[in-house]
C-alpha cells in the first residue's frame, strides 16, 4: 500500500516544476507535461521512488544506522528541523561545514571542544573567570551549538543522507558520493537525478511540499525505529524464557512408560534424578539379587624360598 496518495501530492503542489528553460534533460523520465511555460512533474512516478526511499530508510534505521538530514533552504529548515526532532536523527540546517563527512574527525573535535566548554560553564572555576573571558565563551559556545549542535550524537559517519534540493547542497552531495554513502533526495525539474542514488520527483521549493516528503520519511524511519525496539525486547523475552525452561526441558525429555522399537521401556530422566537424590540422602539401597552364585575367591599358593 503506497505511503500517500495523489490527491495529498497534488494539493501539496508537489507536481509543480520549473520553468521550461531551467529544466534538465536528465528529468524527462519523470515530467508529465508542460503548461504555461512550466513542467508538470509525474505524480504517479513520485508515489513509486517515495515509496521506494522511504521502505530503503527504514531497513537502513531498523538494523540501529543513523540517517543525515540536510536542508539549508530558508523555506526547509524549520519544517526539516521539526520532524526530525521526533526521531532523534542528527540533521544540519544551517551552513554545511565543509568536509563535514570528508574529514569527519575535525567535526568530531569541534563537537568534544563545545562539550568540554558545558562542562567549564558548570563548575565553579567559570565564576572565577573575569566578564569578558565568560562572555567569549559563552559566544564560542553558541557559535558551536548553532551550526553544529544537532550533530553532538553523531559519533561516526551516517549510514545514509537525505537532502533537499541537491543543487544547493551541492557540497554535502559530493562528499557522500565520494565516500560511497547512500543519498537520498527530492529532486526538482532542474536537478540530475542520477547524481542520487533514491530520488524523488517533486517540488523543492513550495514548503507544504517538502513537509509532505520528509513527514512521509520519517513515519517510515519511526517503523523501523519500533520494529528495531520490537524484536530486541522479543529477543530478551526469548532469552529469560529459554534460560528458565532449561532445567524443565531436560527433565520431561522422556515421558514415563514410553518404548522405543525393540520394546525397551524408556526410564524418564527424572526417576535417575531422584534415585541419585535419594541415595546421597542415606536411604538403604535395594537388595542386590542372591540368585546367582557368589564368585570364590582364588589365592595364589605362596612361591617356596630358595634359601636354606
Amino acid at each position: 500500500m503506497p505511503r500517500t496518495n495523489f490527491d495529498a501530492l497534488l494539493d501539496a503542489g508537489v507536481h509543480f516544476g520549473h520553468l521550461r528553460r531551467k529544466w534538465n534533460p536528465a528529468m524527462a523520465p519523470y515530467i508529465f507535461m508542460e503548461r504555461n511555460g512550466i513542467h508538470i512533474i509525474d505524480l504517479y512516478k513520485t508515489i513509486g521512488k517515495l515509496d521506494e526511499a522511504a521502505n530503503a530508510l527504514k531497513q537502513i534505521t531498523k538494523s540501529g544506522k543513523k540517517v543525515l538530514f540536510v536542508a539549508t533552504k530558508k523555506q526547509a529548515k524549520e519544517i526539516v528541523a521539526e520532524h526530525v526532532k521526533r526521531i532523534n536523527m542528527p540533521y544540519v540546517t544551517e551552513r554545511w561545514p565543509g568536509g563535514m563527512l570528508t574529514n569527519f574527525a575535525t567535526i568530531r573535535k569541534a563537537v568534544r571542544k563545545m562539550i568540554s566548554i558545558d562542562k567549564l560553564m558548570s563548575s565553579p572555576s567559570y565564576t572565577n573567570l573575569s566578564k569578558k573571558e565568560r562572555l567569549t565563551i559563552s559566544r564560542e559556545r553558541a557559535k558551536l551549538e548553532k551550526n553544529l549542535g544537532s550533530i553532538a550524537d553523531l559519533n561516526r559517519l551516517p549510514a545514509a543522507i537525505f537532502i533537499v534540493d541537491i543543487l544547493k547542497e551541492h557540497i554535502a552531495l559530493a562528499e557522500a558520493r565520494k565516500l560511497n554513502i547512500p543519498t537520498f533526495a527530492i529532486v526538482d525539474t532542474n536537478s540530475d537525478p542520477r547524481l542520487v542514488d533514491f530520488p524523488i520527483p517533486a517540488n523543492d521549493d513550495a514548503s507544504k511540499s517538502i513537509s509532505l516528503i520528509v513527514d512521509t520519511i520519517v513515519k517510515a524511519i519511526e517503523e523501523g525505529l519500533i520494529e528495531r525496539k520490537l524484536d530486541r525486547d522479543k529477543k530478551a523475552a526469548d532469552d529469560e524464557r529459554g534460560e528458565d525452561d532449561s532445567d524443565h526441558n531436560l527433565i520431561d525429555s522422556m515421558d514415563d512408560g514410553e518404548e522405543d522399537e525393540d520394546g525397551i521401556k524408556l526410564v524418564r530422566n527424572k526417576d535417575v534424578v531422584d534415585t541419585k537424590i535419594s541415595k546421597m540422602k542415606g536411604i538403604e539401597p535395594v537388595e542386590e539379587d542372591k540368585s546367582k552364585p557368589a564368585r570364590k575367591r582364588i589365592n595364589k599358593p605362596v612361591a617356596k624360598s630358595n634359601k636354606k
